[in-house]
């Protein structure tokens, strides 16, 4: 068929933080970006003035001139991200898990593809992770872009749940997936996702970042994006930082820079309590210290606690000055471990033993240390006396953070899987709304 040992198929996972791309049969992504864009309208350019200027830049930038539909230029990937241009906004094509701008999806496998792994899309086929949430409407639309622009010879769409749960060797299991934009979870059973269990909720690594920053705002600590200052060297090993100043920088661009920061830090000093969070015991915790890249160093103390256990009792972002956003969704979002349980009580009588010795834990936000010791403790409170509860996630965070890639990268490989691909010959036959036949 499509596989065999001369062509290997491609694997991609876009998800709401980080684009994984690369080839099937290999242990972790070749290439790891962001998924947001920086966008400039060419309406406040003119163009005439900077045709010549621009064109030597633009090839090194990896922008495409087929990019400039309706006349704003896309910047893909963390390098030219992380230059700052007068009035690029930074924009991210998924809301809540679906997708909102299917310009910026095109841009951001255009630089998978091209800048990345430098592959012809032609020539490979394609697996591609989906939410298991996704909609008829959104695959058709998946699988008509794939075949009608890039002409793959085959793809195929496999829920993100039924990926983890392959990449940790079950065919059975309860998949909590806590990325960038949201958390879901989705118990999996013999390969199929259970529709009618699967619950979602916003918060995820973003979320928590955001909290974050807002809550070293109110202390007064000011992170300053790194393109705002320069280092100078005022004696040997000595540096001192100074204010660079930029009118026209974007407000989500500086946004975009802060949030960098933010979540370093919190991947950093962050881990999750082993109680639940209350100010009066975490008072008086030793602090831990981080250096901004400004040279300024920021003593954090309960915050790295009280931000992950967001995740267990979300009403606690409402204690953080400048949530605002959150006081809409507050009152019905659940804490994790109930979204567990609500989740198992929906599945069939017979497989609820089953999913509670196998709660999967993937994506980067889940990486937090101690997360899993806290989500077991909490369900065991929680579950029936007869249920042995079992939390497993894979031992280093890579495996973790890339799970769902990584069970697309061993699926894409199996000899058995081969006859499964949804051609482009049977897509020209059937159309796009084929795919619910060809991928469950």
């Amino acid at each position: 068929m499509y596989g065999g040992d001369e062509v290997s198929a491609i694997v991609l996972d876009l998800g709401s933080h980080t684009c994984k791309a690369g080839y099937a049969g290999e242990d972790a992504p070749k290439a790891v970006f962001p998924s947001v864009v920086g966008a400039i309208d060419q309406m406040e350019v003119d163009d005439n003035t900077n045709g010549e200027k621009n064109s030597s830049i633009d090839s090194k930038a990896g922008v495409k001139d087929s990019e400039r539909k309706g006349k704003r230029k896309l910047y893909v990937g963390s390098q030219s991200l992380g230059f700052r241009r007068d009035n690029m906004e930074v924009l991210s094509p998924i809301k809540d898990g679906v997708v909102m701008d299917w310009d910026i999806v095109d841009s951001i496998w255009d630089h998978a593809f091209r800048e990345c792994l430098l592959v012809d899309p032609k020539e490979h086929p394609m697996l591609l992770a989906e939410p298991s949430s996704n909609s008829q409407q959104q695959r058709e639309r998946t699988v008509e872009l794939m075949f009608e622009k890039y002409n793959v010879p085959a793809l195929f769409l496999a829920k993100n749940a039924v990926l983890t749960s392959f990449a940790s060797g079950r065919a059975t299991a309860l998949v909590v997936d806590s990325g960038g934009g949201s958390t879901t979870i989705a118990p999996v059973h013999d390969g199929y996702v259970i529709q009618k269990a699967v619950a979602s909720c916003p918060i995820g690594g973003e979320f928590l970042t955001d909290c974050l920053l807002k809550s070293l705002e109110s202390k007064g600590v000011v992170i300053k994006p790194r393109y705002s200052f320069k280092r100078k060297e005022t004696r040997p090993g000595d540096f001192q930082a100074v204010d660079v100043d930029f009118p026209n920088t974007t407000e989500s661009y500086r946004l975009y820079s802060q949030r960098v920061i933010a979540s370093d830090i919190k991947e950093c000093v962050c881990r999750a309590p082993d109680t639940p969070y209350d100010e009066a015991s975490y008072s008086n915790i030793p602090m831990t210290p981080y250096e901004l890249p400004d040279g300024q160093t920021i003593e954090i103390g309960a915050d790295r606690f009280k931000i992950p256990d967001i995740l267990f009792n979300p009403s606690l972002a409402q204690t953080i000055p400048g949530i605002e956003s959150f006081a809409e969704v507050g009152p019905n979002v659940r804490g994790l471990p109930q979204m567990v349980i609500d989740s198992i009580n929906r599945c069939d009588v017979d497989i609820r033993k089953e999913l509670f010795s196998s709660v999967l834990l993937a994506g980067g936000t889940a990486s937090m240390q101690q997360l899993k010791e806290r989500l077991e403790k909490d369900l065991l409170e929680e579950s029936p006396q007869t249920a042995r509860v079992k939390v497993l996630a894979s031992g280093n965070s890579t495996e973790r953070r890339f799970s769902v890639w990584i069970g697309g990268s061993i699926l894409a490989s199996l000899g058995s899987f081969q006859q499964m691909w949804f051609s482009k010959s049977e897509y020209e036959e059937h159309g796009a709304s084929y795919v619910q036949r060809k991928c469950p």
